[in-house]
């Protein structure tokens, strides 16, 4: 079956366009594809480029939020709402019409200030050495690194990141100063991981048996929920009407997939849609949702 996709996908020969505002991401090549879904007997299936590692961007914010959420819990929500956007991911009309309390946490805005809190008290390699160490817990392995130049390329062209966090830090909802936190968030999204390892990853939020078991039942169930109603931007209602299962995407080409108590998924093509997320990811979502019937509908 994840044959027949990646053939397809190759036949259909429609990849969109890579993050061109990141200069580190820009330059790979559009016409990159894999696949990897870890099912719950164990057994992990891949296709493509499965063992090439790619910048994972936003879907870090969800293992940012694992970590938010395991620190303080429900204070999180006093400062980072749970609603959808409809806004694309780096927008500041809502933070402005909300008084700088961020629409969700998987929007550039809400996900500053998870970091802001997760690096309170604390130096930014102490913040980062737990989302990293949460990563690894994950997917089982030491091999996993965050990307030094794509962190500097990110700071070099994140002038609309910079902008997101003074604008926080005015409505007195950045604890840190806003280059402090905004140096943490870019090496969180710098990290680097496969599809085969983030397939991995995400076993703890399907509730896998074979996942670690490191992330609460709890808080996996919200974070699924929000990644139903929120993890692809203002594509997340056309994602669940296609796919019909909870997903977080990244600028990377990266999607993160779960079919709750079935399989954990993980799809990379560095080509965007109009959205920012990847364009043959989701036809491949799509298509693997058809093939299986897995939805949580």
């Amino acid at each position: 079956m994840l044959r027949d996709i990646h053939d397809e996908i190759f036949r259909q020969d429609n990849w969109g366009t890579p993050a061109q505002y990141i200069p580190e991401l820009a330059n790979v090549p559009s016409n990159r594809f894999a696949m990897s879904v870890c099912l719950a007997n164990g057994e992990c299936l891949n296709v493509g480029a499965a063992d090439d590692p790619f910048s994972i961007q936003s879907v870090s914010k969800v293992f940012s939020l694992a970590a938010t959420l395991g620190r303080i819990g429900d204070q999180l929500w006093s400062r980072v709402g749970r609603e959808p956007s409809g806004t694309s991911f780096d927008s500041v009309v809502l933070l402005e019409r909300e008084k700088g309390r961020p629409r969700n946490p998987f929007v550039n805005a809400g996900a500053i200030v998870t970091t802001d809190v997760l690096l309170s008290g604390r130096q930014p390699k102490q913040a980062l050495a737990e989302i990293l160490g949460l990563v690894r817990t994950l997917a089982e392995t030491d091999d996993i690194h965050i990307s030094e130049r794509v962190a500097a390329s990110e700071k070099s062209t994140g002038a609309r990141n910079k902008a997101l966090a003074h604008y926080l830090q005015s409505h007195g909802n950045l604890e840190n100063a806003p280059d402090l936190t905004l140096g943490t968030y870019f090496h969180q999204c710098a990290i680097e991981m496969t599809t085969r390892q983030l397939a991995l990853a995400g076993r703890s939020l399907a509730r896998l048996a074979t996942g670690p078991n490191v992330i609460s039942p709890r808080h996996a169930r919200r974070i699924n929920a929000l990644m139903m109603t929120c993890g692809h931007y203002d594509g997340s209602g056309e994602f669940a009407y296609q796919v019909g299962l909870p997903g977080k995407s990244g600028v990377g080409g990266g999607i993160m997939v779960i079919a709750p108590k079935v399989a954990s998924i993980a799809i990379w093509s560095p080509g965007l849609n109009h959205y920012g997320n990847s364009h043959a990811g989701t036809r491949a979502a799509a298509m693997l949702a058809r093939a299986t019937g897995w939805s949580v509908f």
